[in-house]
């Protein structure tokens, strides 16, 4: 596989500082060379442009810099759709989740992308249902076709980017009320830690999988490390206890795999400022692997 490693260096949908230097962690914890001796050819296309917080302005409390982060989005849009146009893998790495409303929009582009969203969090609020304002908790519900236009349409594309139909969420436990309406109502699957505790990691993957690739034309994955157990990924921006354990979140890369239609994939929200000798991007490097074909065992 040809891929190409896009680093998103954006902290800007969040409220907590320091995502930003995720990207630069996960490539120090040997991402290139782990990724090369599964045999595949990587090249680093760098770092999408991305202004600094201190040179953007919060005009919206409830759309927390969505005027530099509209521009980041359309950026890192092209450089997906580029990418995979050209035949290869698009890996982008964060960054906040706020990148999700390129990246999958670009993936999207011509197809129709089914799309596993593990996080602790569904990521479906919009401007009317946010505690925050963070935009870093509305990009699943932008590329579903729900929210402001400006962040649903980027650009005068005819909404939603991705049927809901076709999205999974995985390990969600923190949800709030009204994003948990917009979830019902659009249809989305999501198999919380509830549903995992319930019934087991493989039966809940084999249920997002029938999900995502119903009439879909390849999968996406967006992955939040704060999915994890704070216990296993320390280094993320909002931990919330009781998450996924280190062979649960193996296991989704692996089965994924196994498909042959995984076309693309986020990494997102490593925060090395709260982690503890980089622990948390290593994580991240052994789970992008997973996903594109590491095993422990092949025979």
């Amino acid at each position: 596989m040809q891929i190409d490693i896009i680093g998103v260096p954006i902290d800007l949908g969040a409220d907590r500082r320091g995502v930003d230097m995720g990207p630069s962690a996960i490539r120090y914890a040997h991402l290139r060379q782990r990724l090369e001796e599964l045999g595949h050819t990587v090249e680093d296309k760098g770092n999408i442009e991305v202004p600094i917080q201190e040179t953007c302005e919060v005009t919206d409390p409830k759309l927390k810099y969505i005027d530099c982060i509209i521009p980041m989005g359309r950026r890192i849009a092209g450089a997906v759709a580029t990418s995979i146009q050209g035949g290869r893998f698009p890996l982008v790495l964060g960054g906040d989740h706020s990148l999700s409303v390129g990246s999958i929009r670009g993936a999207a582009k011509h197809r129709k992308l089914g799309v596993i969203w593990i996080d602790a969090h569904a990521d479906f609020n919009t401007h009317e249902t946010t505690p925050s304002g963070n935009i870093h908790g509305m990009p699943l519900a932008a590329l579903c076709g729900l929210g402001d236009p400006s962040l649903v349409s980027l650009w005068d594309e005819t909404p939603p980017v991705v049927d809901p139909k076709r999205v999974a969420v995985i390990g969600a436990r923190e949800l709030d009320p009204g994003e948990k309406e917009n979830l019902r109502s659009a249809g989305v699957l999501v198999q919380s830690m509830e549903q995992i505790d319930r019934i087991g990691m493989p039966a809940a993957l084999e249920k997002a999988l029938e999900r995502v690739s119903n009439d879909s034309d390849g999968i996406y994955i967006s992955f939040d490390m704060d999915a994890l157990d704070p216990g296993y990924a320390p280094g993320v921006g909002t931990p919330v206890p009781g998450g996924l354990t280190y062979r649960e979140a193996h296991l989704v890369g692996e089965v994924v795999a196994e498909t042959g239609k995984l076309i693309g994939m986020d990494l997102v929200e490593v925060n090395p400022i709260l982690d503890v000798q980089n622990q948390t991007a290593l994580l991240a490097v052994e789970f992008i692997r997973s996903a594109l074909g590491s095993r422990v065992w092949s025979g």
